[in-house]
């Protein structure tokens, strides 16, 4: 006869179970519905209330090698890893160049310089929008990539900042006092000692960065006009005509294809997204 506790414990780890379950089960419905969707007729995906397709076909990923106003399915994936991979260089940069000096050099007005790169933080990207554009069209830049990486070059982002410095922070400072003492200076110090121990947070900056430029939709959707330099989430609309019919057939067979970039970088990378966010400095 089991003890009232034991039965107890199993019946709650039996709950706990059933209940992470049901959460994973609502969190990837919208996936396994993108899947079955994609083999579907575009009638079908809007008509029909089966998860998946009893007659599944394939002309919806067929059709995405006739490309979508004689625009190559391929102009759009390369034009979204270009954004991402310039914005991942940048922010790997530019993010750990900041970092290192609000972490590991004194200076006047450190801490203020800091609390208000951290207030950004609270400043809402809608508010800037116009404010950039206009400066941005005065200076003849629009439908370039310039005002979509020129930020990320110049430490704009203030979450990737605060991560890499807590990282920084917890580094032991005897590491630069023996550089020194071997004649090493700050750029030295930055490059041959900070970054290889950083490599946790600048790889997970780096998990994030590409994520957040390839599903950018807001971004090139203002400032790009020309469709040959669409990205993926601007080339998708393109699946709908002028007269409002749309292929979503051929829409969500994009879309599809557009998670296999993302889903492989981050498979690469995840141990790496693992250890950043445990020694951060967020465990406190």
């Amino acid at each position: 006869m089991s003890h009232p506790t034991t039965a107890r414990w199993r019946a709650g780890s039996l709950g706990w179970h059933l209940g992470a379950l049901a959460l994973l089960a609502v969190v990837l419905y919208p996936v396994a519905w993108v899947i079955g969707a994609s083999f579907k007729p575009s009638r079908e995906v809007v008509g029909s209330l089966e998860l998946f397709p009893l007659d599944p076909i394939l002309d919806n990923f067929r059709g995405l090698g006739d490309g979508i106003a004689d625009i190559s399915i391929a102009t759009f994936f390369g034009n979204s890893l270009f954004y991402a991979i310039g914005s991942v260089v940048g922010i790997v940069v530019s993010s750990s160049l900041t970092a290192y000096a609000f972490a590991r050099i004194r200076f006047a007005g450190r801490n203020l310089m800091f609390t208000l790169m951290i207030g950004t933080l609270l400043l809402p990207y809608h508010v800037v929008l116009i404010p950039q554009y206009v400066l941005f069209q005065k200076l003849e830049l629009t439908n370039t990539y310039v005002p979509l990486l020129v930020g990320k070059y110049l430490a704009t982002e203030a979450f990737f900042v605060f991560l890499m410095v807590q990282f920084m922070r917890n580094l032991p400072r005897e590491l630069d006092e023996a550089a020194r003492l071997d004649g090493c200076g700050h750029p030295r110090i930055y490059w041959s000692i900070v970054l290889p121990l950083c490599r946790p947070a600048l790889i997970t900056s780096a998990i994030f960065t590409f994520i957040n430029a390839w599903n950018d939709f807001m971004g090139p959707l203002i400032y790009l006009n020309e469709p040959g330099k669409y990205t993926v989430s601007l080339g998708m609309m393109m699946f709908r005509d002028q007269e409002g019919v749309a292929n979503y057939g051929g829409m969500i067979a994009m879309s599809l294809v557009a998670l296999l970039p993302v889903l492989a970088f981050f498979l690469a990378f995840q141990r790496y997204l693992i250890d950043g966010m445990a020694t951060s400095g967020l465990k406190g």
